[in-house]
């Protein structure tokens, strides 16, 4: 932003500004962060103690005629769709009994494109829950949580799950991964609704309630952002997004390798803007270009499918990898269970034989 205009912003802001905000410096302004995707916009800050309130100031770019706002109560996020050619500045304040803090960082954005660009450097920069080489999971998405097991984090459902028990493993030392579907639709979801069925695409294989969605819209990239906005309210450490290699699959539209691509490092740092870490699911073959925008690899089966070599650059890079095999024989078998943990164990991985249901009905861990 030139500086000429940033000073007339201020000028502004200190003349429409109430008295109170300017006397109240001792409360902390929080930082603002906006990123453009298309025509999507989010505008995200983070969390000030003792908060009451956010106020977001916005005015055109770059004249600043007229200044606007709105108080966003607790939410520390905004997004929304705008034409192309829209151009703002914009700022956020604190609300605290009465008084507002000095405005954060004025940042603008301007509208470019209606199309998604996969090129977007990462947000590495930030404090999130960064997983390490050593930290055990357990993951457990069907029925009452077992709560009990000695490990570093939990990977459990986004939705089903209460904050009372997310509060409860946090409470014993346990961080919290939430899951939730970034790619496909689940009908039997709360906001099944605003899903638009233009964007649904063929059935997943095996799982005739959930559809593929069409990652190239403007409606799936929305759903995303609202459903970490749920995981940043539900206390969450951080997300597991599933279901985002549509691109190999037959979802039922013409997607390609750099949609999947500008989709899945859009949530990666859409995660990070909320504080919150994010796992890779799957996706092997584009592992060398999104391990940099990813704190943790998830997977499965990649010893059944002979798969664990494409994984290793989230080894090398100093993240974990967090493995689920379900085959029968590794069940069965203790030998052959053995194998293959002392392969995942010099690996380095993390695997757990685990239920297809992923409902812990058993649990075998490689350590």
């Amino acid at each position: 932003m030139p500086a000429t205009n940033v000073h007339k912003v201020l000028i502004i802001l200190a003349a429409l500004l109430p008295a109170y905000q300017l006397q109240a410096q001792v409360i902390e302004p929080p930082q603002l962060n906006i990123s453009v995707y298309g025509e999507l916009v989010s505008i995200t800050w983070n969390q000030v103690a003792d908060a009451e309130a956010y106020r977001l100031y916005y005015a055109p770019y770059p004249d600043a005629e007229v200044i606007e706002s709105l108080v966003l109560g607790l939410k520390p996020s905004l997004f929304g769709i705008l034409p192309v050619q829209s151009a703002f500045y914009v700022a956020v304040a604190t609300l605290v009994g009465g008084g507002e803090s000095a405005i954060s960082n004025i940042e603008t954005f301007f509208i470019e494109q209606t199309e998604f660009d996969p090129e977007i450097d990462a947000i590495v920069e930030g404090d999130w829950y960064r997983p390490s080489l050593e930290d055990s999971w357990q993951w457990q998405l069907l029925g009452a949580v077992n709560t009990s097991y000695d490990v570093a984090l939990y990977d459990i459902d986004l939705f089903d799950v209460p904050i009372t028990t997310i509060q409860e493993l946090q409470s014993q030392g346990k961080k919290v991964i939430c899951y939730f579907s970034a790619g496909s639709y689940e009908d039997f979801r709360d906001d099944a609704g605003q899903f638009s069925a233009a964007i649904l695409g063929e059935p997943l294989d095996g799982f005739p309630n959930e559809r593929w969605l069409d990652i190239d819209s403007n409606n799936a990239w929305e759903r995303v952002l609202s459903r970490l906005d749920v995981a940043k309210n539900k206390g969450c450490d951080g997300v597991e997004p599933d279901n985002v290699d549509g691109y190999v699959n037959a979802s039922g539209f013409d997607l390609d390798a750099d949609a999947q691509l500008a989709f899945n490092r859009f949530i990666a740092n859409e995660a990070h803007a909320r504080g919150l870490s994010v796992g890779l699911k799957n996706d092997l073959d584009q592992i060398p270009e999104l391990v940099d925008y990813f704190d943790f690899m998830v997977n499965e089966q990649c010893h059944e499918f002979d798969e664990c070599e494409s994984l290793q650059p989230f080894i090398d890079a100093g993240k974990p990898v967090f493995n689920a095999e379900y085959a029968d024989i590794f069940v069965s078998d203790i030998n052959r269970r053995d194998s293959m943990c002392e392969e995942s164990n010099g690996r380095g991985f993390h695997t757990l034989v685990l239920p297809l249901e992923l409902d812990d009905s058993f649990r075998f861990s490689c350590r």
